[in-house]
Order: structure tokens, then sequence, then C-alpha cells
């Protein structure tokens, strides 16, 4: 429980678990978090870490290996086939690549109105009506839109589409996969600002991936930061930015360039070696083999989040 209110979303001790040829990959190690009803939860960490794979697993695309996904009151992983279907209403998700989410071979107003057709909503009359009224809350115009095909899009309008595709269900909660990530600089703004228009517009709960800490700056009202399948720290955005205390944490955002030619360089905060593999973690904390401060403590015992200065949690045993 958030300080007496019921969560609109709940995961508990989420493990997710790859067979390949070399074993098993554990891509998602035990994490659980919750978001309210309204809020914006941004989930950050390098390539690897396992947020996507925590994003589709929140959607049951496929089903974690083991753990909970409460929407409300109902656990996801545990539900019928059939109640899946109805429950997918009210989550959606938006996918990293805009072209490739979108079906080459059909109209944009049969791509957009495709759920509504599933969930058999409306004529066909009114579900056109419902697109023209979507495409033009993502900013196209449903004249020029709606009888073209995605390749007749730039990559800032197919997401649009996406977005408008996801939206037109009015779910509770919308996942964002890295959706800015294969975007430019200047399309990347203009969605976040189109994304934080639609939260206020349709009062939506947002669960947002990113590898960038400078992109979620803005839309997030609280960041996840993940490694190796783990979260390593949790706070509110404010909190978070100003005063990491993971000596992860205090890498990445030291990483993040200055938009100002003018500004003096520090030396960043980089952490040495490289990710290692889920097929093979390291003892303990999985972040020791990297961090300036382990200590023989961080072999032997998996830090537990616990509850850090400023608001959230940290799972450091020498956190700052």
């Amino acid at each position: 429980m958030m300080d007496g209110v019921e969560p609109l979303l709940e995961v508990r001790d989420l493990i997710v678990d790859f067979a390949t040829h070399a074993g098993t990959v554990r891509a998602v190690a035990g994490m659980s978090f919750e978001l309210a009803r309204g809020e914006t939860l941004a989930l950050v960490g390098e390539s690897g870490c396992g947020k996507s794979t925590t994003a589709r697993a929140v959607m049951q695309l496929p089903k974690p290996s083991a753990g909970e996904v409460w929407l409300e009151r109902e656990d996801l992983t545990q539900v019928t086939p059939a109640r899946m279907r109805e429950l997918r209403r009210r989550l959606q998700i938006v996918f990293q690549d805009p072209i490739a989410s979108l079906n080459p071979r059909m109209r944009v107003a049969d791509i957009i109105a495709a759920p509504l057709r599933v969930t058999g909503q409306g004529t066909r009359h009114e579900q056109r009506q419902q697109v023209a009224a979507m495409l033009e809350a993502v900013g196209l115009d449903p004249a020029v839109a709606m009888d073209k095909r995605p390749h007749q899009f730039s990559g800032g309008q197919c997401q649009r589409i996406s977005i408008a595709r996801a939206l037109i269900l009015a779910p509770d909660l919308l996942v964002c996969d890295e959706p800015v990530s294969a975007l430019d600089v200047s399309i990347q703004a203009q969605i976040l600002n189109l994304l934080e228009d639609m939260k206020e517009r349709y009062a939506l709960t947002m669960l947002f991936i990113s590898h960038d800490l400078a992109v979620v700056k803005s839309i997030a009202d609280r960041v996840a930061v993940m490694y190796l399948g783990r979260i390593c720290e949790i706070a509110p955005a404010e909190t978070l930015y100003s005063a990491p205390t993971h000596p992860y944490t205090q890498a990445l955002l030291s990483a993040i360039p200055i938009p100002d030619p003018a500004a003096e360089l520090g030396q960043p905060d980089l952490v040495d070696g490289e990710l290692p593999s889920p097929m093979n973690p390291p003892s303990g904390c999985v972040f020791r083999t990297r961090c300036p401060r382990a200590r023989a403590r961080c072999a032997e015992e998996i830090p537990a989040l616990r509850l850090r200065d400023g608001g959230g949690s940290v799972a450091c045993h020498f956190a700052a």
C-alpha cells in the first residue's frame, strides 16, 4: 500500500528466465515495485539490464517465470486467458520501434481502429469517428492520415500513430518501452510533450522505460534504476537527481552531457569494467565487480532495498 492508498499496479518478486543453448539466463531477478494511479514511474539502466523484459512481463508478453503482477485486486499471472483478454483493455503498450510495430499493409484508420474491432466496440462509423478524434489528439490531421499506410510517415509520426492506437481503448496503464530512443532529439521532445499531454487529458498512469536519465527527468514522478535484473535505487525524481546514493546511480547521472558549451566540464564518476554476463552474475551484490565501494560483505550478501534519506529506497551496503 502506498500511503494507505491501493496502487494501480503492484509487482512482487518478479522473475523472468530465458532458456538458451548455454543454460538459463535470469533477465529479471526478483523485482518489486508499486505504481500509484496517475503516477509516472521511469525504469532506467544500461542496455541489457532487463528493463524491456520487465515491461513485457508486466504486460504478460509472455508471462513471467515467477512472481506476481497485480492490477488493483487481480494478479495477472493467475487469470484465465479469457479474463486476460478483458483486462488488456486497461493496459496498453507503446513499443520502441514505431515503424516495426505498425502493420505496413494496413491503413492508419484500420491500425488505430483494430483494438475497437477486437473488443467489439461501436459500429464502423462510430469507430472511424473515434479514430479521427484520436488522430487529432496526437497532432495528426485525420483527413490526411487515415487512408495512408505507415511507410508514408516519418518515425515521429509513426510513434504518434502508435500512441493513438494504444489510447483508443482509454486504458488505465500505459507502458512505454523506450518510445523515443529511435527518434531524433528534436522529435524526442515532441513525443515526450505529447505523452505528458495525453497523461493529463486521459488520466493515465505510465511505466516509462528508458536508458537515458536525461530523457526521463522531465516526465517521471519517480525513477527506478536497474542493474542486471535488479533495482538498485528507487526514489522521487527530484530526490534522485539532486542526491543519488547508489554508486551506480551516481555514475549514470555524472555521465549525462550538459547542453551548454560554456559549462565547466567535471570529471564523471565512471565505473570500471563491463556489465557482467547474466548467465553468470557475481555473487552477493551484482554491481560489486564495478563498484568503488565494494567490500568483502558485498560478495557474500545480496543488499536489500532499504529506506534512504529524502524518500525512496536503495540497495547498497555502503550507500552514500
